[in-house]
Order: C-alpha cells, then structure tokens, then sequence
C-alpha cells in the first residue's frame, strides 16, 4: 500500500444515512474541514462515522444507503476494502426508531450484571441488523464528583460496581458481533470541580486502585476489541499522548490488542485545547507515537499533516505499519476484508434492494422484546430511598401529579438517547417510539383515582408564578406525587449531559423551593426523581412521605416509576452513586478516607444523606447464624464464611446482598470500606436461603508505597450489608505471611453460593 493509501484507513468521515436509500451524505462539523468523498475514496476509508447517528433516517432505507456507500467505497479503492461503521450506544442503539433504553447510571442501580449482559445482547444485534460493526461503548470512568454532567453516562462511584457491569455490557455487545469500545481511558470522570474537560490532578494511586480497575476487569472478562482515549490530561499528560498509558500499560502490560481510537477530535485538541503540539502534524505525530491508531470521527490530523510528517522523517513508518496492522487484523475479523464479502445485513436478507422506498418501515429496533428488555431494566433500577410507609399508595382518592418532569416525555432520556442527541434538532420528526409520561403512565396505574397535575415550575427557570396551581392542586389532593429533576442536553443545552456541568448539587432551577412550598402546604408529598446525577433534597429526606429515585429510565422508565409508586413492582433497585445531604459538598464519595469523612478538623460535612448501595423494598429481610469457616489465611490464600438471610415480610422481594472491606491499617491511606462483592437475591415471604461466600486474600491488595500492588498481611474486617451505611454482620479477619506482590492477573472477584 502507498503511504496515503495507509492513512486512509487510520480515519473516518462523519456521514449520514440518505433518508431514501441513496448514498450517505458528508455531515460538517466547525472542527473539521469540508469533506470531497469523491476525492477521498480512491485511496480508501478506515471508519464512517454514525450514519444512523447523525439524522433521522428510517432504519431500512438508512441500511440501504449504508450498503450502497460500502460498495462505492470498496470498488473505489484497489484493495476494495470497505469501511467500519461505527454508532454510539450509551443508552441503546442511537438511531431514529430504536430502544431507547435506561441510561448506564441506572445500569449500575440495577446491581444485575445479567441483565445488562442481555441488554446489550439486544443492542447488538440491532446495531448489525443494519450494517454497523463498532459501537462506543460503555463507560467505565468511575464518578469521583457528582457535578460532572456526564455523570448519567457513567454506572456508578464504585470501581468494582463499574467493572462488573461494564463488563457484562461488553460481554452482550461483542457476543453479538459488535465491537465494544471502553471509554474514557483514563480518568475523564476526575476533572477539577466536575467540569467538562478540566484537568485532573489525581495521584497515581487513584488512578491504579479507582480509575484503572474497570478497564481491567473488562478487559481481562469481555474481550473488548478496542478503547478510546479520554479528552482530559493528566498531571498534564493529556491521554491522546501518553504513551505510557496507551501503549506501556494498555498493550505491553495488559495485553490488549485491538484497536484504539481517538475520542471525538482529540488529537486536534492536542494543538487547540492542550497545546502540546504546535500544528495538525504535531499533534498526529503525538497520538499515533503513543498509541491512538484511528482518528475520529473524521479526517483532520491523519490525512495530509500525517502524511507531511512521514515524509519529513519526523515519524516513523513504522509507526503507521503499526496502526495500520491492527485496523486491518479487526476488519478481517469482522468479515470484511473476505472475498466474498457482502454489504446486505441481516436485516435486509432476502429483500428487494431495487425499490428502497417500498422497505420504508419494514425494520423494527424496536420491537416487543428489547421493550420488554428495557421494562425490566427500568424496573430493577428504581431506587426507594425513603418511605414512611405512605408507599404503595393505597388506591388514593385524587392525586395531584406536581412538577416540571411530570409530563414531559424527555424527562425519562439521556443526552445521548436518540430524541435527545438528534431529534431534539429535527422537531417536525416523529419520535419513532412510543414514550409515554409519568402522568400517563400514573393515570394507567390508577384508573380509579382522579389525576390532576401541573408543572408549577420548568427545570431550570426561575419563575414561581406556577406555585400557586401546584399548590392550590395539591391541597385537593389526598397525595402529591412530585415530579423533579432533570432536562438532558449537550453542551449547556440542559441540566444533566455532556458539557451540562452543574456548580452545586442544589436542583436546578426552582425546584427546591417547589419542594418546600408543598411540603409547607401539608399534603403528603412522595419526591419522585427523574435525573441524571443525584441531588441534595434538602427537607425531603426529614419531611417526605416517600423519595423515589430514577436516574433516566428510558422510554418503558415512566411505567416503571408508576409501578412502585402502586406495589406492582416491588423496587430492588440500590444507589450507584451517594445522594448528598448538602448541595455543596462534592466532590464527596463513598469510598473515602478517615479525613475526607466528617470530623472536627473542617465545618463542613461530607456525610450523605442516602449513601451508597441504599434502597428499600417493600417487604423486609434479616441477617443471621454467621459461621466463618477461616478467618484467618495468608496472603495467597481465601476467607470463607455463611449466613442466612431470610425475608421476613409478607410479599416476595429481592435483597441486594454487599460486601465490604475494612483495613484498618495499612502503609498508604485506604478508604474506610469499598465493594468487593454482591449477589442479588430474590426470597418468597417467609423465606430463607444459606448464602456462602468467599473472599480471596488479592481482594484485599492495593498499590503501595512503591507503586507496585501488594497484599499486607495484617487484621481485616469484612462486613455483610445492606448497603454502605447499614453493614448487618461482621467477619474480623488476619491476613499471615509474608507482603505478596499482585499484578494484572490477580483475583478479582469473591464468589457467592445460595442454598
């Protein structure tokens, strides 16, 4: 191949699927230059960039328009090679008409890595219906301050939680033939004060026992075949030109041998943002030196300003050969470099290709399964925070539905759920699924109860003249069901997303002040959350009758919400992230140390008012007859031990078993608890199972003074929970021998068996 022929395939071009079948049509950006397909496909193309993603299309036409660019593109290229498809899929498959799933913060809630393995099952599979190969996909940065906007995209503060589920996702995505892609490698969720590309100062322990762990686990576990860079730098190494970690930790030390990917125009930031490049072909001799091997989401850097720099000898061939080896072994993969390969997906076997407006609706992403699918997730992901008994409500007269995401069917999406990142800029398009409100949805589950509702407030504004209504309603009222949140967008465009950083964790707008004046008025008042990020409540966690907690719930979200505020669903679902008690705070999580907790040393107080890992049920479940088995082992070795949990309620439930770990001392500060396991478990009333569980000593390591991970021996205490904050059994443990160096290929998990 020819050196331009090589770059070529380093690349993409952002594009959207033609509408009617034809070709796809070159999409601009303010960050990218005008785009001469005609000019470009006779040296080839590496990646289109989200042509389903970019605008509305209906799913067959758009996969008609995908298979006919495929084969333009690879007759115009000696090689005929054609080119990766890749689309995001942060809350379902981002296209016109498909699920439009809960949002990974609530994956996280469900504390059920199964289902989100099925999940992504689905996802997949109509991601390759119609063409796509590659999807970008999960999010394993660990939330370290709440304010962050893309907090909603993330599954949680804890590592191991992270892992686990992220894990699971790429499990479901690959297992369906699409290329999973981790993000954000590493460390954009540790940016000052939460803000959206800050720098982050993290040390290198937090990075190697917080940030790092996820990717790990999901790369050992699900065999991603490629990751993306983060947008952030690092103790100023932005990680589009760390060699180190791209290449020293990611490939030599991991063992990763996909593909890695630039985060939207992240090199070209390495010159504009970060400015450790001087021009475009500083900037692409930096990324690909230290590892990226494909720029997207279009060609900017790779192209010609590569090109100068090759035939400069300011970067090596080599270098090129390398990036180029490993984008051509993942087209093999994927069948595309094969002599007989064909651009007809799967769902468009068999059809007439020659009338393409006859396939107009003929492809469902959405069909009763994935809602089915998207139900269940919903469900297990609503968090019951604090009931004084109010909950299920028994069949109330007259409710007065209040608030700003009472019937508003975008409360229930993220910013990267297609009606959201794209609809919102096409409003004459029809939705393409069927995204029923909170009130329609309460009105379903109450039919004998009279539904009265109003806004009182929007979002994010500060007019209160609607108080008045709100509350005139809820004084008519037998139960106020208030409806808060958030307004998902990009880029300031809402209160939760990309670029929607918040300064405090106060809810938004005048919400709280909404909040107060019904609790004021008297009315029972059950705070229903529709959010991205957790927020401080202020006098609802004293005055409340009930808090319902649901982190973007997706389109079956609102069904769901109604279904625990009336009994039919029983909640299950538990914290990922720490709801503060003070708007202020952050950045606050659970896994601290001694001195980041509160104490006498600072007037302010960190301690949340629902910590992590909290959430009630409906019936309730008991803890008991401990017997450790050994507690006491070396550094290689395991603790064992069991229990009984019986639901001692009157209907069935589901019980999130946790695990934590206390060191009490140790030679670098330790958080005082961290997760090393869950199980959730499902008990008929009056039921009880035998749960054993156990612990290998690696779960226990940490990086050391050296920077190398280690396990001390030494006492340990391991404590069985229902969450973070209400720990149910105690097991002291001793760890014996000598400190025993870990590395990659350590244990990662304690194991569960339920009898």
């Amino acid at each position: 191949m020819t050196l331009p022929e090589k770059l070529a395939q380093l690349a993409g071009v952002w594009v959207g699927a033609s509408n009617e079948g034809g070709d796809v049509a070159p999409h601009q950006h303010d960050l990218e230059e005008q785009t001469d397909l005609d000019a470009l496909l006779p040296q080839g193309l590496g990646q289109l960039t989200r042509p389903f993603g970019t605008v509305p299309v209906d799913p067959a036409l758009g996969a008609v328009s995908l298979l006919r660019t495929q084969r333009r593109i690879a007759a115009a290229n000696r090689f005929r090679i054609p080119a990766l498809a890749h689309e995001e899929c942060l809350a379902g498959f981002a296209a016109w008409g498909a699920t439009a799933y809960p949002v990974p913060l609530s994956w996280g809630a469900t504390f059920n890595p199964g289902l989100v393995r099925s999940m992504a099952a689905a996802i997949g599979r109509d991601m390759r219906s119609v063409g796509v190969h590659q999807g970008l996909a999960p999010v394993l940065d660990v939330v370290r301050d709440a304010r962050w906007g893309r907090v909603e995209e993330t599954i949680g503060e804890d590592p191991y939680l992270v892992g686990t589920v992220a894990t699971a996702y790429v499990q479901g995505l690959e297992g369906a033939g699409i290329v999973a892609t981790l993000k954000h490698f590493a460390g954009y969720s540790a940016s000052r004060a939460g803000r959206n590309l800050a720098p982050v100062s993290m040390g290198t322990r937090e990075r190697a026992d917080v940030i790092l762990p996820p990717f790990e686990m999901a790369l050992r576990e699900g065999r991603p075949r490629s990751v993306m860079h983060a947008y952030t730098d690092t103790d100023g190494i932005p990680s589009a030109a760390d060699e180190e970690l791209l290449t020293g930790l990611l490939r030599v030390t991991w063992g990763f041998t996909g593909t890695v990917v630039a985060d939207y125009f992240g090199i070209a930031f390495l010159k504009t943002l970060h400015g450790v490049a001087g021009d475009w072909s500083g900037a692409a001799a930096l990324a690909l030196t230290s590892g990226v091997d494909v720029e997207l989401p279009t060609l900017k850097t790779f192209g010609q300003p590569l090109h100068d720099a090759v035939t400069a000898g300011t970067v090596p061939v080599r270098l090129v050969d390398r990036a180029l080896r490993r984008v051509l072994l993942q087209k093999a993969q994927l069948g595309l470099l094969d002599p007989d390969w064909d651009p007809v997906p799967a769902g468009l076997a068999g059809a007439d290709l020659s009338d393409p407006e006859a396939l107009r609706g003929t492809l469902d992403l959405d069909p009763p399964e994935n809602r089915e699918l998207a139900a269940a997730v919903a469900e297990q992901a609503v968090v019951l925070l604090h009931n004084d008994g109010i909950l299920p409500l028994a069949r109330p007269r007259r409710i007065a539905l209040i608030g700003p995401n009472a019937d508003t069917a975008h409360a229930l999406l993220g910013c990267y759920a297609f009606p959201v990142h794209v609809g919102g800029q096409h409003p004459d398009v029809p939705l393409g699924i069927e995204l029923p409100t909170l009130a329609q949805e309460l009105a379903a589950e109450f039919p004998h109860s009279e539904l009265v509702t109003a806004p009182g407030a929007t979002v994010d504004g500060t007019d209160t003249s609607g108080f008045a209504e709100a509350i005139e309603l809820a004084r008519g009222a037998d139960v106020v069901v208030l409806a808060l949140g958030d307004r998902a967008g990009l880029f300031g465009r809402g209160t939760s997303g990309e670029g929607c950083d918040a300064e405090s964790l106060q809810l938004p707008g005048v919400q709280q002040q909404l909040l107060d004046a019904l609790l004021d008025d008297g009315t029972p008042v059950v705070v229903t959350l529709l959010a991205g990020r957790p927020y401080a409540l202020g006098r609802a966690v004293d005055e409340a009758a009930g808090i319902v907690q649901s982190f973007f719930p997706g389109e079956a979200g609102a069904r769901a919400v109604a279904g625990v505020l009336s009994g039919r669903v029983n909640p299950s679902g538990r914290l990922p992230v720490s709801v503060p008690s003070r708007p202020g705070v952050q950045p606050s999580t659970y896994l601290a140390a001694r001195l980041a907790q509160a104490g006498e040393v600072s007037s302010t107080d960190p301690t949340a008012a629902y910590g992590f890992g909290h959430g009630l049920t409906y019936t309730r479940f008991a803890y008991s007859a401990l017997d450790v088995e050994e507690d006491s082992t070396g550094t290689d070795g395991a603790f064992r031990f069991a229990f009984g949990l019986t639901n001692t309620g009157d209907r069935e439930g589901t019980e999130v078993v946790q695990v934590y770990l206390h060191d009490p001392v140790a030679s670098v500060v330790q958080p005082v608890q961290r997760l090393i396991g869950y199980r959730r478990v499902a008990l008929g009333p009056g039921e009880s199972v035998r749960i054993g569980v156990t612990v290998p000593a690696d779960l226990a390591s940490f990086t050391g003074r050296d920077g190398h991970r280690i396990v001390e021996p030494g006492a340990l205490e391991v404590s069985v929970a229902a969450s973070s904050t209400d720990f149910r059994l105690s097991v002291p443990l001793t760890l014996t021998g000598p400190v025993r160096p870990l590395d990659h290929t350590r244990r990662l998990h304690a194991t569960f068996t339920v009898a």
